[in-house]
């Protein structure tokens, strides 16, 4: 750490000590003004499955929540908050911010904990409510409301250990008010009801009081960041009850506008190189946006250009099919869940209501229907521009094509033929920063490396994530080099990880050439991630790809003076029957055909699937799941500078 985010270390550690003893912090609530005035609209007309939503609350009026990989979690009903439904380990309740939060003994697993505490299954049950009229859904919000605050009281528990969970709260908690009718709701009908309002307003405050008061700064002012500062701004502007609320927002909507840009390239690419964390603060941005809108209290036009730029980015590196690259970490966060359709994608709905708010027929190619969520967020009226938009991509299937393939600020390059047609050919290059600020804690150690699509079929891939908090051997594969397609050296990581969300030394990456013709497109670009060797190690790989036979070939250059163990890896879809003959890789999935050969022969090639020893042959689909999926390593030994070829023919069987 620098010795400015040093000082600020010890400011905040200071500062949550002076919390501890009451010399700061917020016990002590002002009281709220009225808020009855206020009122809320949610257009979305008949359009809607009640029944599938009330299916969906009928669970968790059982308690019943999916939490990653339980499907379902039971939580409980009552819900047991400070209880991790993973591994039944009740957290104490003690000093939020001096809670060892992976102490697993202590506090179970912390995701799976703070997953039901962020409340996206509470705005569930107020759509339910909203849609049928229902009082056991009201009664639903009620019992999991004053649990909560019974159970949690402010400062105490892991649930007040970091600012971003009282933030995802504050923004959940927003929708849900604004469900269920705001103030003049009939939940606060009567002495108890009257008495569960202000017992929430209080907490309101509190959230919002300890959002702003414990902001994430320096290395760790990342998606943190902005989801504290959009929680502060949905606090502040659903609850203008306060005298501080009016600074808050105007706290919030200041460092916002800013943080657009400091955290997401002009291209319109999240700098923290992970593609789920780029939906995670689209999400945030496009929630606070509309909000801000709703209440004429809009962004500037450079938040929203930005924002366009960023479901720009979506847009191009998604495949026919929908299918985005797994680049970096993913930990399935999502700050809202307003939909109950089991094949949701998160990407297309983000594109489909960017589509009507910039006008963006592409994206509606991409999106290809207006969603749940989209309904919620912009009612029939954005249904019925979204379906207009859809009729001009039949009318003019230009609007298929990706309206960019490159993004150097961001790192990252597309090359391919056929785009949006059955015999698409999508090809992405990595060629990106290691990650985000001095850390880099979301980044993989993935120079150079791609992933391959043909007719919306995955056929290379990125493997993912898997979990953030398993044992350590998971966490260093799926981040590290040899979970991805690109070369590594003398079994070492392309950069030196000192943690499992930080990075000591980065690998630097650097595009040289990206050329394009009717005929052909080339890459070549290098990274220095090996010059850390005693024998330094410069690795440059040229991708070209010949529109007219449809062949890519990857050719490595190594450049040293020694001797190395050299492996380059290719990783397949879970899906794909892998086989090798003659040394010659055959891929097919579906109907379609990936070969890989090395005409040379220099590097011995080996299949592996659900290999623990060495970890190798894994995906990870979703967090805190793996399955089975084939890798191909080619690997040898080289004395000195030589060249690799790899081969990739693609056909229709």
């Amino acid at each position: 750490m620098s010795i400015p985010e040093l000082a600020y270390r010890a400011q905040q550690a200071g500062g949550a000590w002076c919390d501890r003893i009451g010399l700061t912090g917020a016990r002590k609530v002002p009281v709220a003004n009225d808020l009855s005035r206020l009122h809320y609209e949610f257009d979305v007309g008949d359009r809607l499955d009640t029944a599938a939503y009330c299916l969906a609350a009928d669970q968790l009026l059982l308690g019943k929540v999916n939490v990653f990989a339980l499907h379902p979690a039971d939580i409980g009903s009552p819900p047991v908050w400070n209880r991790d439904p993973l591994t039944g380990v009740n957290a104490p309740l003690l000093f939020g911010q001096h809670m060892a939060i992976t102490d697993k003994p202590l506090v179970g697993d912390i995701k799976y904990l703070w997953e039901p505490n962020r409340h996206l299954h509470l705005v569930t049950l107020a759509q339910a409510y909203h849609l049928s009229g229902e009082q056991r859904y009201l009664d639903g919000v009620a019992l999991h409301i004053s649990t909560w605050l019974a159970q949690c009281p402010y400062l105490m528990g892991v649930n007040w250990s970091s600012s971003l969970e009282p933030a995802i709260r504050l923004i959940n908690w927003s929708l849900t008010w604004k469900l269920i009718g705001g103030a003049n709701s009939p939940l606060f009908n009567g002495p108890q009801g009257e008495q569960l309002k202000q017992a929430w307003l209080a907490s309101v405050y509190q959230h919002c009081h300890f959002v702003s008061s414990h902001l994430s700064a320096h290395s760790s002012a990342n998606n943190h960041l902005i989801g504290e500062l959009v929680g502060l701004y949905l606090g502040a502007s659903t609850w203008p009850a306060w005298a501080e609320s009016a600074k808050w927002q105007a706290k919030a909507k200041q460092q916002l506008v800013m943080q657009m840009q400091l955290q997401n390239s002009g291209d319109g690419v999240n700098l923290e190189q992970a593609i789920a964390y780029q939906q995670f603060v689209l999400d945030f941005f496009l929630l606070c946006g509309l909000a801000a809108k709703q209440s004429g209290d809009d962004f500037p036009p450079a938040y929203w250009q930005r924002m366009e730029s960023m479901m720009s980015f979506l847009s191009s590196i998604m495949d026919l099919a929908g299918h985005v690259p797994a680049f970096g970490d993913a930990d399935d966060g999502f700050a809202v869940r307003l939909h109950t359709d089991p094949s949701f994608s998160p990407y297309q709905s983000l594109l489909a209501t960017g589509a009507v708010l910039f006008n963006r027929a592409d994206f509606a190619a991409k999106g290809q229907h207006f969603d749940e969520k989209s309904l919620w967020l912009l009612g029939q009226q954005g249904a019925q521009v979204f379906d207009q938009l859809s009729a001009q991509v039949l009318n003019a299937p230009i609007h298929l094509q990706p309206t960019r393939l490159d993004f150097p600020a961001g790192g990252y390059h597309i090359m391919g033929d056929a785009f949006g047609t059955e015999n698409e050919i999508r090809l992405v290059v990595d060629c990106a920063p290691l990650g985000f600020l001095g850390i880099a804690a979301h980044g993989h150690a993935d120079a150079l490396s791609l992933v391959l699509s043909f007719g919306g079929q995955e056929l290379l891939i990125d493997p993912g994530t898997y979990a953030y908090h398993a044992a350590q051997p998971w966490r260093d594969y799926f981040r590290g080099t040899s979970a991805h397609n690109t070369v590594r050296i003398d079994e070492l990581d392309q950069s030196v990880s000192g943690g499992r969300f930080m990075w000591l030394l980065k690998a630097r990456a650097l595009c040289s050439q990206m050329s394009r013709s009717a005929l052909e497109s080339v890459f070549v670009g290098s990274h220095d991630g090996y010059q850390r060797l005693d024998d330094p190690v410069s690795h440059q790989r040229k991708i070209h790809f010949d529109v007219a036979t449809k062949k890519i070939l990857v050719t490595d250059d190594l450049s040293c003076s020694g001797q190395h163990l050299v492996e380059i890896f290719w990783h397949f879809s879970a899906d794909s029957d892998v086989s090798i003959v003659d040394d010659v890789v055959l891929v097919r999935q579906s109907g379609k055909q990936l070969r890989l050969c090395m005409p040379s022969g220099k590097l011995t090639p080996s299949l592996f699937k659900g290999s623990e020893q060495p970890i190798l042959g894994w995906s990870s689909p979703s967090y805190d799941v793996k399955y089975p999926s084939c890798t191909l390593r080619w690997k040898g030994v080289i004395k000195g500078s030589i060249t690799f070829d790899t081969v990739l023919e693609l056909s229709s069987l």
